[in-house]
């Protein structure tokens, strides 16, 4: 997994000068949260540039064993997403070891780099021709930071006739669908689902959300409507509630003192707050010029509203506040209804397992019909310049069926016949009855292309979209349209310049 310190640590500390500015609530910083898949904007080559390292960049322990005369050596590299922690460190290594011992030949050189140092080693070991063979685990947008690096699998595939129809369509997509050809094989999966607190819809009186994609829903009068984005705005309004117990549809509310939030969007990356409404991309078919999805900007107006008019979001300040918001995740608090994020948050949720014992899963709301749910996937990426593709490949497959790194990243794999079991491996955490399948069921409604897929100047835009996001979630009043406006043709600007 890639970090989920990525975006939502640039998020807090863009946040965090905003909120300064305006004499706002306390910053904070990055909460210590498991990795999952997405990434930082942070300075990373592209075409093969070299981007200015830290200072001192310190690589991790390489495994044990060493190659033999004659050996090929193939070099993994660690680590753009998740797989620098201690104890992750001693099983890849391990992995590698072993591996080894059952590959006489071929030897398994395991480099590791710490997240914060990683994507600008891998930028210098490639601007002076020296990169590694392969690079993983690391998601879409971490791959994309490497635009146009990584080797068409699809000849290996066919060579070594790898069964790619043991996954679901909608993962192999995932990476076939920029014009490169096949450069992954899908991994790690994460979907996207709608966490709810189900006490809460039982004190308002409200039905359940529905477990069902592409369902409906009942109101209260009986009336059975689309589960959408409106009516999802209808309920979140019926379960915002401050501190006197009115609800944010009545008379006298008071949205200074909300002791529960209706929603809480995900809100690391505005592309993928779009990506929940509608699969889409900021690069137009020329791949030159930006474009604004209808669906993204409609996405941002019901964001903005929910945070600023509606109130049945938190703010920019409150999302920032530790002692409201200790754990990265204002839902993992008990203190909001519902919450659409990945299935990697549930480490959020598991710290809280023993006094939030209520929750469970949903069904991603509808956009004028048609479901879409933002997506993260993990993988291992063989780069172009690798000198040995057909030894790389059979390491690449060893380390995809490799269950010890599985389990040490938190994935769910991608392989269909194995997700059951390790949803329900995933029970013993909680005391309540988890609907495992709606996460398995909401695989197929992926975002396709993904939400992080490659745009020109990759890093410069994002950094132009995190600051554009960050702003709206601290400031009230704004015209969204002169916002998105103003963004795009600053966006503009930065892929005519050109770079990474």
């Amino acid at each position: 997994m890639e970090r989920s310190l990525g975006r939502l640590a640039v998020l807090i500390s863009v946040l965090a000068l905003l909120v300064g500015a305006c004499s706002a609530t306390s910053s904070s910083s990055a909460p210590a949260s498991q990795a999952a898949a997405s990434e930082a904007a942070s300075p990373a080559a592209s075409g093969g540039e070299s981007a200015s390292p830290s200072p001192v960049i310190t690589p991790l322990p390489n495994n044990a064993s060493q190659a033999k005369p004659g050996d090929v050596v193939v070099r993994w590299y660690c680590c753009l997403g998740t797989g620098d922690a201690p104890e992750q460190v001693t099983v890849e290594q391990k992995v590698a070891d072993d591996f080894n011992t059952a590959n006489p030949g071929i030897h398994l050189q395991f480099e590791g780099f710490v997240y914060a140092a990683a994507r600008d080693a891998l930028s210098v070991q490639l601007g002076s021709g020296n990169g590694p063979d392969l690079v993983g685990p690391l998601g879409i947008g971490g791959a994309n930071a490497f635009h146009g690096q990584w080797l068409d699998l699809q000849p290996l595939i066919d060579k070594n006739k790898f069964d790619m129809t043991q996954f679901p369509a909608s993962t192999v997509h995932l990476y076939n669908a920029g014009g490169d050809g096949q450069v992954g094989i899908p991994y790690a999966v994460y979907p996207s689902v709608l966490f709810y607190k189900a006490g809460a819809f039982k004190e308002a009186g409200l039905k359940e959300p529905p477990h069902t994609w592409n369902s409906t829903y009942t109101m209260p009068d009986g009336s059975k409507v689309p589960w959408d984005w409106d009516t999802v705005r209808k309920i979140a309004l019926m379960l915002t509630v401050d501190k006197n117990g009115k609800d944010a549809t009545e008379s006298g509310f008071d949205p200074d003192n909300i002791v529960q939030w209706g929603i809480e969007p995900q809100r690391d990356d505005m592309r993928q707050t779009g990506a929940y409404w509608k699969a889409g991309a900021f690069a137009a078919a020329d791949g030159k010029t930006v474009q604004m999805p209808d669906a993204w900007v409609a996405s941002w107006h019901w964001f903005y509203d929910a945070i600023w008019k509606d109130h049945i979001s938190t703010t920019g300040p409150q999302f920032l506040n530790t002692d409201f918001n200790p754990g990265g995740y204002p839902f993992f608090t008990g203190k909001v209804a519902m919450s659409t994020n990945y299935l990697w948050s549930l480490y959020g949720l598991k710290d809280a397992a023993a006094t939030f014992t209520d929750w469970n899963m949903a069904a991603t709301p509808s956009y004028q019909g048609q479901t879409t749910a933002a997506f993260n996937a993990d993988t291992f990426r063989i780069l172009k310049g690798s000198k040995h593709p057909d030894e790389t490949f059979k390491v690449l497959t060893y380390l995809l069926g490799n269950q010890d790194l599985l389990k040490l990243y938190g994935g769910m794999p991608a392989v269909e016949s194995k997700q059951d079991a390790f949803l329900q491996g995933l029970q013993s955490d909680y005391k309540q009855q988890i609907d495992w399948n709606v996460a398995k069921q909401g695989i197929a409604f992926a975002d396709v292309p993904n939400f992080e897929s490659y745009t020109p100047a990759y890093n410069q835009t994002l950094d132009l979209i995190n600051t554009f996001y960050t702003k709206w979630q601290a400031t009230s009043g704004l015209d969204i349209d002169k916002e998105v406006a103003d963004m795009k043709s600053q966006m503009q600007a930065i892929w005519d310049k050109g770079g990474n």
